[in-house]
């Protein structure tokens, strides 16, 4: 039996064999991510018959990658930790200005769509399975549409739902600077924290005593240092990185009708960095008491896993080539970006599984 046929055997699309099609599409394609879908199927009738799937609106997106989901709870039993970590990422169809539904991007010359997956991971590094992923295009300037910074709230809100379902393991929600919303703090203090945050902030915040956040917590004693090897990226070779680390427990200021929300605030500032080198700073806001050196030194490892999701959006774009498929509307592009969305992951899984990631880990250092 096939990864696909193990992935999918809880499927029901509502015809046997519009199931095993789809199935038979997810293994062709994994066989050949870079190559168009002609080419992966291997002939006329395959490749029409796949064009047939994606077009019908009895495929829902929604459905696929919910027999994924569920698949990545069963991986996620017996985890003591699960990172679930959310971005937002583009996909450009500017050289295809016939697909219909898409809309603006960044920039307004671009054309294309949004997707905000959440990936379930190990802290260990062990990519576990995609949970959710909000896939949406803006609308025309000057027409009503949603308001995107929602999608961080409803994102703590599944993965708190998801918290229920592996009452085992922990689950710790981790986003970038854009998920740096009060919103999604008071939901999780409102639910009594069912899963833990960990949230890059890029607000300078007032305190419940008036003073601004990041002020107040880098004018305090340092807590210890940490060093650790940074991978390389496009933009950037790998290089050593050391940072001083500061903390403090705040109260942030009482909104009426809202909870009382009391977080950690952790900033991790490389304040000697090579000539010529930005310096890697990070400030961290979490539900989470961190008492110890060791345990601020755990939830930035744990943030640091967040770069695997960059890895699955470089899988999904460049490795599956999903800026370049030929689809003639936003629906049948969803169905097929679900499947490659499964098949990044299935790389990413291949990648990390057995990986020996504890060589690169952070080493905490008290002050001398």
């Amino acid at each position: 039996m096939g990864w696909a046929a193990e992935e999918f055997k809880d499927l029901d699309l509502g015809d046997a064999r519009r199931t095993r099609r789809l199935i038979k599409l997810v293994d062709d394609l994994s066989a050949q991510p870079t190559g168009s879908i002609p080419v992966a199927c291997g002939g006329w009738a395959e490749t029409k018959a796949a064009y047939r799937l994606l077009d019908n609106p009895a495929t829902d997106w929604r459905e696929i990658l919910e027999v994924h989901t569920q698949q990545t709870i069963k991986r996620m039993q017996g985890q003591p930790v699960v990172l679930c970590v959310q971005d937002t990422t583009e996909a450009d169809f500017t050289s295809q200005p016939g697909i219909a539904g898409l809309g603006r991007l960044s920039y307004d010359a671009q054309h294309g769509m949004f997707a905000h997956p959440t990936l379930a991971m190990t802290p260990s590094g062990l990519v576990l399975g995609a949970t959710d992923c909000w896939m949406w295009a803006r609308k025309p300037k000057g027409q009503p549409d949603i308001k995107e910074s929602i999608r961080w709230v409803e994102g703590y809100t599944i993965v708190a739902d998801l918290a229920e379902t592996v009452p085992g393991s922990r689950l710790v929600y981790i986003t970038d600077r854009e998920g740096d919303i009060r919103a999604v703090m008071n939901t999780a203090a409102e639910r009594d924290y069912p899963a833990d945050y960990l949230i890059r902030s890029k607000h300078n915040r007032k305190t419940s005593m008036g003073d601004k956040l990041w002020d107040r917590v880098g004018g305090g004693e340092a807590e210890g240092e940490l060093e650790f090897t940074m991978p390389a990226a496009p933009d950037r070779p790998a290089r050593l990185v050391r940072q001083t680390l500061y903390r403090e427990r705040v109260t942030l200021p009482v909104r009426k009708g809202a909870p009382v929300v009391t977080v950690t605030a952790i900033l991790a500032r490389e304040e000697n960095p090579p000539v010529g080198e930005e310096p890697i700073e990070w400030k961290l806001l979490t539900n989470r008491t961190a008492e110890t050196l060791e345990d601020i030194v755990q939830l930035i490892d744990w943030y640091r896993r967040r770069w695997l999701i960059e890895i699955l959006f470089r899988i999904w774009k460049s490795g599956c080539k999903i800026e370049s498929l030929q689809l003639g509307s936003m629906e049948r592009l969803e169905r097929a970006l679900v499947i490659y969305l499964i098949i990044a992951w299935r790389i990413l899984s291949l990648v990390t599984w057995g990986r020996d990631w504890g060589a690169n880990e952070s080493v905490g250092r008290v002050p001398l």
